[in-house]
């Protein structure tokens, strides 16, 4: 019977999870040749294709695929084990993965940062960007960061940030020039910048109207996946943006950017951290939920000042 290595297993995984040799080192910490060996040496071992390369692209073999079914949540136990060692360190130690959205991690992950690396030195955050769900992929992300409407209901969530508002906002300048919008149907009239996702497709502006939740098209002049680049469109006079009320806070409170259409914006229950509930708590992840349960991290992080928390 095959006797796989573990190392070897392990970057299997991780090159069928991110599709690439390359992006499975950085995630590793290995070189490419290294796990394109690794890969090499599973399948002479276990004398069958596990994945189909070419030069743009590497994708699962039907073995490769029923291999991975199989042993993925075996990994994530062994890890969920080797973490419940870290229950007898006198400090936590080891890489905690998190799954945020883009704005997530600028109104969260930036900001605590650099207090939980101070108080935790030992442990590092890998956040892996992902504006499309907030689903945790299990045995690569141990937690994630997002508004409470993305996360799945088994999981257990912790507020880290007090509610707020999805907005609509846009510079004095544009609304001198082009008008403001009164109705949701005014925007189809309007320059607006348009959020690409993770998949490709285009985000739809959402408010509220009679009570109801509605998701409006709007015409882009500019698309991008970047929210630092939305904000920065709206305050050069570039077209209307759409962005969480919070993030627009400091150019709100200065007059560089106003508020349209605030009948219509829709409530945001805060941004949560999030972790499945049937895992044990590794250290890592134990030391965030109590990092962000304190009264100066929920003060720092309720406030749009850039000051970092002392740990």
């Amino acid at each position: 019977m095959p006797s796989a290595d573990l190392s070897r297993l392990t970057a299997f995984v991780a090159v069928a999870e991110r599709g690439s040799f390359a992006r499975a080192a950085g995630q590793l910490g290995r070189t490419t040749s290294t796990i394109s060996h690794a890969i090499k040496a599973l399948e002479d071992e276990l004398k069958i294709r596990l994945l189909n390369r070419t030069t743009r692209s590497v994708t699962l073999t039907e073995a490769g695929e029923r291999l991975l079914t199989r042993v993925r949540p075996i990994l994530a136990d062994l890890g969920d084990a080797l973490g419940s060692l870290d229950d007898f360190r006198d400090e936590p130690r080891g890489r905690l993965r998190l799954s945020v959205s883009s704005l997530g991690l600028e109104m969260v992950v930036s900001r605590i940062l650099p207090g939980f690396a101070k108080a935790y030195p030992d442990v590092t955050l890998e956040a892996v960007v992902d504006n499309e769900t907030g689903e945790l992929v299990e045995g690569r992300e141990d937690a994630g960061v997002r508004g409470l409407a993305l996360i799945p209901q088994d999981m257990i969530s912790v507020r880290v940030s007090p509610p707020g508002r999805q907005v609509a906002v846009a510079s004095p300048d544009y609304l001198r020039r082009h008008g403001t919008p009164r109705r949701l149907a005014d925007l189809g009239a309007h320059r607006c910048v348009q959020f690409r996702l993770g998949s490709g497709a285009i985000y739809r502006w959402e408010f509220q109207d009679g009570g109801r939740r509605v998701e409006i098209p709007v015409n882009g002049a500019l698309v991008t996946d970047n929210m630092e680049v939305v904000l920065r469109a709206a305050l050069d006079g570039v077209a209307i943006a759409y962005t969480n009320e919070a993030h627009a806070q400091p150019h709100l409170d200065a007059g560089r950017l106003k508020i349209v259409l605030e009948h219509n914006a829709l409530p945001f229950d805060g941004w949560h951290l999030y972790y499945p509930s049937r895992r044990n708590m590794t250290g890592p992840l134990r030391a965030l939920v109590e990092y962000v349960r304190r009264p100066e991290v929920i003060a720092m992080l309720a406030d749009r000042r850039p000051e970092p928390v002392a740990a």
